[in-house]
């Protein structure tokens, strides 16, 4: 909690965000080289700065109880061990594994406890290959999810609230940072809300960005069965378990589709 010169106190959130979907050109699922996912986004969760550490403590221990026989595997401290998201919510683990369903509704319940939401904001990708541009795919899907937050700090809190943003590692951190300062300075609607143009972070460091990654993955899910349920039919165990929690922990999220009745 941040104190402010009038007197009063507002809150500083940090938004820890990281890659679902893919970057790159989808045509169809069953393409022999455009197949990998028909979304792309950021994803991941809000925290209230003053309960970030409590969180990542929480979400360590959660870790190793879940993964404990991986970890060990490893043979590497488990604080620097990460499990990716995309790795962990396939449609074996969360049929199969009772364990990791509890553990991604106490996840999802434990961000809404200490005052935090989950966040995410994608797009569908419906440009042919030749005209896809992944890195300006990337830049409007960031300063979209700069704009929401920006916009729950200033219409939603009351004090109104600030937030910090932090990233997994980009190969175009130079581009991404630009891009956000501008966002911040801007003429028009400048993100007031932003204190520093983005932070980014190596993931297997920051339980806060693993954490993350995991709602990434799980969302990644959601979004190819948002956009061609046809096509990802597995996917639905994901939507029976998971899209009522979600949907409740979430906010000003959402996945842009062109699918009929697909839009979220």
């Amino acid at each position: 909690m941040g104190f402010r010169a009038s007197g009063g106190y507002d809150l500083t959130y940090i938004a820890y965000l990281d890659e679902f979907g893919h970057i790159g050109p989808y045509v169809d699922r069953q393409d022999a080289k455009y197949k990998e996912s028909p979304v792309f986004g950021l994803a991941g969760l809000v925290l209230p700065m003053n309960e970030v550490r409590g969180f990542g403590t929480w979400f360590f221990q959660r870790k190793c109880e879940l993964l404990d026989f991986e970890i060990k595997r490893a043979g590497v401290h488990p604080a620097i061990w990460e499990k990716k998201g995309a790795s962990l919510y396939t449609v074996t683990n969360v049929t199969k594994y009772r364990e990791l369903r509890n553990t991604t509704n106490r996840l999802l319940n434990k961000i809404e406890t200490i005052g935090g939401f989950v966040f995410y904001v994608g797009l569908q990708k419906n440009l042919p290959p030749d005209k896809h541009n992944p890195n300006y795919l990337y830049n409007r899907v960031l300063l979209e999810a700069i704009k929401r937050i920006d916009s729950f700090c200033a219409e939603d809190c009351d004090p109104k609230g600030h937030f910090i943003l932090a990233l997994d590692e980009h190969d175009q951190r130079q581009n991404l940072i630009t891009a956000a300062a501008r966002s911040m300075y801007g003429a028009g609607e400048p993100r007031k809300r932003l204190i520093e143009p983005p932070f980014q972070l190596e993931s297997h460091r920051y339980q806060t960005l693993q954490a993350a990654d995991w709602i990434a993955g799980l969302v990644g899910r959601f979004g190819a069965y948002w956009c061609d349920k046809d096509a990802y039919a597995d996917y639905k165990v994901f939507a029976d378990h998971f899209e009522h929690r979600l949907h409740r922990a979430a906010k000003r999220s959402g996945i842009r589709t062109k699918a009929p009745g697909a839009t979220q």
